[in-house]
């Protein structure tokens, strides 16, 4: 079957099940129609129907069901767990190969979850990128501003985990085809989430008159790595914004 598959543990979850389908295409699975058969052996039978899952459902529910599935991550679905309340979006099992950790952001981005990546490539990397930019910039100026902003501050671009950016920019073609060739996952942060946490170094009147926030760089920087904080603040550089931020560990200091 073509698109993720979407399985639901309860009738509860419908409506999230339905807003991932209109995003995201796939097929929705509801096992409790077939009350005569367990969830877990329904989902071992239909384990191969898709190349990707989405379950909606505790973590530890999805480890039950794929207890003595996984064979290799070459070959196996990607599994991506999302809470019913619709607040973090688990690439569980095949991140890279299966494609989960790509998955969870477009997951998180569809239903406004934080995605949660825990592959160790990612984890080292220390950076996230916020990005603003004028509608219709190409992707080659929107590396190009990328890379002066990390260049300003001795950065390389091997080091950024996430690019974030505000919703309306969510589709912005240049940004999209950007991400893409240097295979960074693309945030997109809600206006009012930015709008909550007006962190600007310096406010925008071009922004703040067609996007309403007086700055999306580097809140949605910020947002995205709340225990960041700025390591390049919000630099321009023709008709694209850049900030970035660097995880702050603590416990990685004292060791």
């Amino acid at each position: 079957m073509t698109g993720p598959g979407i399985w639901l543990v309860r009738a509860e979850a419908e409506p999230l099940a339905r807003l991932l389908q209109a995003r995201l295409g796939g097929t929705i699975h509801r096992p409790w129609l077939q009350d005569d058969v367990a969830q877990k052996a329904l989902f071992v039978q239909r384990w191969r129907e898709h190349a990707q899952w989405i379950v909606v459902a505790a973590t530890g529910i999805a480890v039950r069901f794929l207890s003595g599935l996984p064979a290799d991550k070459h070959s196996d679905p990607a599994v991506v767990v999302l809470d019913e309340a619709g607040r973090h979006a688990i690439a569980l099992l095949g991140g890279h190969e299966g494609g989960a950790n790509a998955l969870a952001y477009r997951v998180a981005n569809a239903v406004g979850a934080a995605p949660v990546v825990t592959t160790a490539t990612e984890a080292l990397k220390p950076l996230t990128v916020g990005i603003g930019c004028r509608k219709g910039v190409p992707d080659e100026r929107i590396e190009a501003a990328v890379l002066h902003a990390l260049a300003s501050a001795g950065l390389d671009l091997g080091a950024v985990r996430e690019v974030a950016t505000v919703d309306i920019k969510g589709e912005e073609p240049g940004l999209l085809a950007f991400c893409e060739r240097h295979g960074l996952p693309l945030r997109v942060l809600a206006r009012a989430e930015l709008a909550a946490r007006p962190w600007v170094s310096r406010p925008s009147d071009w922004v703040r008159q067609n996007v309403g926030l007086d700055g999306v760089c580097e809140p949605a920087a910020l947002v995205a790595s709340p225990r960041g904080a700025l390591a390049v603040p919000k630099t321009s550089l023709d008709g694209v914004a850049v900030a970035v931020v660097m995880d702050k560990n603590d416990w990685m200091d004292k060791q």
